[in-house]
């Protein structure tokens, strides 16, 4: 035990006297906070809209009305026909174009049905998705309004109520994935580079001469991090309630135990990823490239029960996707221990695998 706490004053020294890693743990991980949730969003703020009227009826004019008043567009006038329209769309000038064609009032009037052409830049698919569904929202509520005017009749619209994010408000729901980011950052990359970075002094042939075992050396070179890591994501929970008004519904204990069972899978692969390298850049690379394959499939931007069969059986070995999807159950969903059982026990038997690996990896030269 002495021997572990030797190296454990021995590691936050050199922690704390290394100007780069400092502004690493404390600056970059708020500042990618603060930008990311707002950047990183899948509203659609500024819908560039051009209505090509072919009807120029009183009707007609409700419909454009009904766009005009809606915050997500941006009117672009048209002068001419579909050519020109298209032509908008053609140059980048427009994200969408709706035409209304001839007739279209008097079709309303007599409860005919009249389609409305609904023309969508693609490149992008999930903006083309997101504009067909609010566009495709506004029409069929004013076609409903136009209909209940119509007939006369009365109807009872059905109550509609989002649980646990009743604004969708998206940065609450991006904000305990970045979070999960941060902390991986924190864990993996620089438990990683620590010791690589000990290869490139020759510091860690020193302590391959000393009577330290290889257990007490993964203990005193992990936990530094470790400790650092959940203090990130103290702060980073911090920072989300003043700025994003972010609330924790569920257990802060339980939320920080599966965190540090978390932290001990993200230390352990940076340990392992770090025997396998003899220099900072290799490192790099090799943290980044499975950082990218974790990450994009943890479910950070995509629902997971989309993706493909392939990768819904990758997942269970990816323990991006488990913090992921634990730490927005707790935060928003307010979820007991009941409900996420199971993923406690796959984040332990991969913190228990790894940690067993890195041990085996590490070879003290005597």
């Amino acid at each position: 035990m002495k021997r572990i706490l030797i190296i454990l004053q021995k590691e936050f020294i050199q922690i704390f006297r290394n100007k780069t890693i400092l502004p690493i743990i404390f600056v970059l991980p708020i500042v990618q906070l603060l930008i990311l949730a707002n950047a990183a969003t899948q509203e659609m703020k500024s819908i560039r809209l051009a209505i090509v009227d072919s009807d120029h009826s009183p009707e007609s004019r409700s419909l454009i009305n009904a766009f005009s008043h809606s915050k997500f567009y941006t009117h672009i006038p048209v002068e001419g026909g579909v050519n020109v329209s298209i032509e908008q769309i053609d140059f980048g000038k427009a994200d969408a174009v709706i035409l209304i064609p001839k007739g279209f009032g008097e079709y309303l009037i007599e409860g005919t049905p009249v389609n409305v052409q609904l023309m969508l830049n693609a490149i992008n698919i999930t903006s083309a998705a997101l504009t067909h569904s609010y566009t495709s929202g506004i029409i069929q509520n004013f076609a409903s309004s136009i209909g209940m005017e119509t007939i006369n009749v009365t109807s009872s619209k059905p109550s509609i109520r989002h649980w646990y994010n009743p604004e969708l408000n998206y940065k609450l729901y991006m904000v305990p994935g970045i979070l999960v980011v941060l902390v991986t950052i924190v864990g993996m990359f620089l438990t990683a580079i620590n010791i690589v970075r000990e290869k490139e002094l020759g510091t860690i042939e020193q302590v391959n001469v000393t009577p330290i075992k290889p257990y007490q050396f993964i203990v005193g070179k992990l936990v530094p991090f470790w400790i650092i890591a959940l203090i990130e994501l103290s702060f980073g929970l911090i920072i989300a309630k003043i700025v994003f008004n972010l609330t924790i519904v569920g257990s802060i204990p339980l939320l920080f135990g599966f965190a540090a069972l978390y932290l001990i899978v993200a230390l352990g692969l940076g340990l392992i990823l770090s025997t396998s390298a003899s220099n900072q850049q290799q490192v790099m690379f090799m943290v980044f490239f499975f950082m990218i394959v974790f990450l994009m499939l943890s479910g950070l931007f995509t629902p997971t029960e989309s993706m493909p069969q392939w990768a819904v059986l990758f997942n269970k070995i990816n323990p991006l996707y488990y913090f992921m999807k634990v730490n927005r159950m707790l935060i928003l969903k307010g979820s007991e221990f009941s409900n996420l059982w199971d993923s406690f026990v796959a984040i332990s038997i991969i913190a228990l695998l790894t940690i067993f690996v890195a041990i085996k990896r590490y070879h003290k030269s005597v």
